[in-house]
């Protein structure tokens, strides 16, 4: 039966020891050091750890990992339902309901090992594809088994001063961005300023860095951040509710992009599109990352079943094949470093995304 220790690997620091769970997020602004997983429909796990050290990243083991075959992911939407819903979504723009909407689809995958361990999956990732906010959550008694690979920062929080660091507008290269991933990257960070504005002091929230472009194993982005104060009695109780779901993973108007998406996708996003990270209330600091390129495993489901998300963010301007493509670019070299039998060859930088059939079955 499978029965690991619980324990947390996130920024740079491994807990052990667990101590307490809980869904209060008050809780974050008490004592101790918590992991959090906060999935996207709203459900929060907040773990205490007595035993919090500085933790190199652990040395990918093949032996340790037993991925699912490349062949077994299937898709929530295949490429006709993704590219249909994308239609959809360019529809309610037209009609003036929504500006942008983020689309997902969830791959999924049986795994052949009852006992995966999913933090020699975080293992794996750092070596294929490092990432900023990469890490582990692990408790498995709380249905919690989440490695994340996650390049975007949701929330930083160091003592008042509160920062979110919104992604928009991918490419292979930086020719591969139109103009559209840079009117869809501002209008974001229009959002996320809106929503850190309802909490934080009056005139403080800036824009330090608009547009940005970022490189990332396989792929670039455009990455801006936003940065304000917190005004006085605002906690993380309050921080999570004025910004959650993170804005660049659901849409503008938020309200709006969430009922549109909620009716078009599929699947259950579960913690993919939450937020994943670590909190120190003893020094009043943490780090949430938005729960993009993250895996997550099931095991209600009679065998271990280990899940992936990928999507796009929708605009007017979007073309429902280059959207279609750019969830694939999202998801081929994650999911390539996850499957059984797909070598770590070189270093992240010098490999090619591998080629798994993301198509959906």
């Amino acid at each position: 039966m499978y029965d690991l220790a619980p324990l947390a690997r996130l920024g740079g620091m491994l807990a052990t020891d667990l101590r307490d769970v809980t869904s209060d997020p008050a809780a974050l602004d008490s004592t101790g050091w918590w992991a959090v997983v906060a999935g996207y429909a709203g459900d929060l796990v907040c773990a205490r750890f007595a035993d919090v050290r500085p933790a190199p990243p652990r040395a990918a083991t093949p032996a340790r990992w037993r991925g699912p075959e490349p062949a077994a992911w299937a898709s929530s939407l295949d490429r006709a339902a993704y590219t249909a819903a994308v239609g959809t979504i360019r529809e309610h723009i037209a009609a003036g309901e929504v500006y942008q909407a983020n689309l997902c689809r969830v791959l999924s995958a049986p795994l052949a090992d009852p006992d995966a361990d999913v933090d020699a999956l975080t293992a794996r990732l750092a070596r294929g594809n490092p990432a900023p906010y990469a890490g582990t959550v692990r408790l498995p008694r709380h249905g919690v088994e989440v490695a994340t690979a996650s390049p975007e920062l949701y929330l930083r929080r160091r003592g008042r001063t509160v920062e979110s660091g919104p992604i928009k507008g991918t490419g292979r290269t930086p020719a591969d961005l139109l103009p559209k991933d840079h009117a869809e990257n501002v209008m974001i960070v229009d959002l996320v300023r809106n929503d850190l504005g309802r909490i934080c002091e009056p005139g403080s929230v800036t824009v330090p860095e608009l547009c940005a472009v970022e490189p990332h194993p396989g792929l670039v982005h455009l990455v801006s951040r936003v940065r304000g104060r917190l005004a006085p009695g605002v906690g993380w109780a309050e921080l999570l509710a004025g910004t959650f779901p993170p804005g660049s993973v659901t849409g503008a108007p938020k309200s709006s992009a969430l009922r549109v998406i909620d009716a078009l996708e599929t699947a259950p996003r579960g913690p993919y599109c939450g937020g994943v990270g670590w909190v120190d209330a003893d020094r009043g600091t943490g780090e949430l990352a938005v729960a993009i390129r993250t895996f997550w495993i099931r095991r209600d489901e009679g065998r271990p079943v280990l899940r992936f998300g990928t999507g796009a963010g929708i605009t007017w301007d979007s073309d429902p094949a280059r959207e279609w493509a750019e969830t694939e670019l999202k998801a081929s070299r994650l999911l390539g470093v996850a499957s059984e039998g797909v070598p770590l060859i070189g270093t992240a930088h010098e490999r090619s995304p591998h080629g798994v059939d993301l198509a959906g079955r």
